[in-house]
């Protein structure tokens, strides 16, 4: 692999909009290995691949652990048990965001229902409300 394939540290962060700190210790749980040359990392293709499954895994919600298992999975040649696995981790993961979907959506439900009883309490007040109430504040 030639050295116009690898970026450094800075170059990592920028590329992926993540924190020093961020890169630094997805090194420290194993999930990247830079190549090191004293105190400077160098991301080859591999790096670079990986921090886009890492980074796809947490977008989709997945703990750090499972993302490690995936990468597992994506590193060597799948056989049928590692994609059974990864169909296990993708369906559990579904759920999880479904939940969350049908959470959120009864949420924004309620709020809204919420918004709508006070803008008919507002519709409802005179205009002289308004005007004694500014007029008790000062």
């Amino acid at each position: 692999m030639s050295d116009s394939e690898y970026i450094g540290f800075k170059e990592m962060c920028a590329r992926f909009d993540v924190t020093p700190r961020t890169l630094r210790y997805y090194e420290y749980i194993e999930l990247l290995s830079p190549r090191k040359e004293g105190r400077s990392r160098f991301y080859g293709p591999r790096e670079i691949a990986r921090m886009k499954l890492i980074l796809r895994g947490r977008r989709f919600g997945f703990s750090l652990e499972d993302i490690r298992q995936w990468l597992l999975i994506y590193g060597e040649k799948g056989t049928r048990e590692q994609y059974r696995v990864w169909i296990e981790l993708a369906d559990r993961q579904l759920e999880v965001l479904r939940q969350q979907r049908d959470e959120l959506e009864a949420s924004m439900t309620e709020l809204l229902a919420l918004r709508n009883e006070t803008v008919s309490l507002l519709d409802g007040m005179g205009p002289t409300e308004d005007a004694g109430e500014a007029g008790k504040a000062g």
